[in-house]
This record gives C-alpha cells, sequence and structure tokens, in this order.
C-alpha cells in the first residue's frame, strides 16, 4: 500500500462533518434537538478552522524542511 502524506485539515473538515451528519440524524430520530441554527454553523466552522489548520500546518513543515538535513531514501 502506497504511503500518503499525514493531511490535518483534511481531518478537520471530516471531523467537522461527521459531527454535522450525526447531529443531523440524532434530531431526524427525535434523540436529540438541535439549539437553534448551531448545526448550520459547524460545517462553514469547520471548514474555517480546517484552513488555519492546513496553512499553519504547512508553515511549520516550511519552517522545518530548511533547518533539517536531507533524508535518505529508504
Amino acid at each position: 500500500m502506497k504511503r500518503h502524506p499525514f493531511e490535518p485539515g483534511r481531518l478537520v473538515s471530516g471531523a467537522a462533518a461527521l459531527a454535522v451528519g450525526t447531529g443531523y440524524g440524532l434530531d431526524a430520530l427525535g434523540l436529540w434537538h438541535a439549539p437553534g441554527p448551531w448545526l448550520f454553523l459547524v460545517l462553514p466552522a469547520g471548514l474555517l478552522l480546517s484552513g488555519i489548520t492546513t496553512a499553519v500546518w504547512a508553515a511549520a513543515r516550511r519552517q522545518h524542511g530548511r533547518d533539517a538535513p536531507p533524508r535518505e531514501p529508504v
């Protein structure tokens, strides 16, 4: 299996989408009533947090890449 780089932005956006889906599912089943427009606002907030996470992660990788010695291929 091919390895892929870790992308924390996708992790955050997936967690936000999962939270929204779970909230709507629980609301549809009548097990939990969503307070006001909270579920509607969670997804844009999660996407915004995902963008911030991606920018910080890229900046940290860029900074770390300058200081680190080159890696040898495995």
